[in-house]
């Protein structure tokens, strides 16, 4: 598995993950302003940064070349994070241990002599 500091390719990579794993919507009815997969990335990048669900709606407001990257129209607020957290993580502890995996800033190889 590549790493990467970078919070952009972090998105994208959870973005690109999120469209293998998840539709698109929670359910028929729900509102379209928002896809799964692009609050998927959203919360990734919310753990890889350890930021709070304001600091990352803050983030995502002053970065808009990290929400062309996932095709958001807008930015959630941070109840909308909050909520998709909750359904999206505590239901399936699978996406939460991929999101802390994904989000996991990469090892740094050691220098010592063998």
């Amino acid at each position: 598995m590549k790493t990467s500091k970078s919070p952009k390719r972090v998105m994208v990579t959870a973005y690109a993950t999120a469209q293998g794993a998840l539709p698109a919507y929670a359910h028929r009815f729900s509102p379209k302003k928002f896809t799964q997969h692009q609050l998927f990335a959203c919360l990734v990048l919310k753990e890889f940064l350890k930021t709070d669900y304001r600091g990352i709606v803050n983030l995502l407001a002053d970065c808009p070349n990290l929400c062309t990257a996932i095709k958001l129209e807008h930015v959630p607020h941070y109840t909308t994070l909050q909520k998709a957290a909750d359904r999206l993580l505590k239901k399936t502890p699978r996406i939460a241990s991929s999101i802390k995996r994904l989000a996991q800033p990469p090892m740094r190889k050691s220098s010592r002599n063998a």
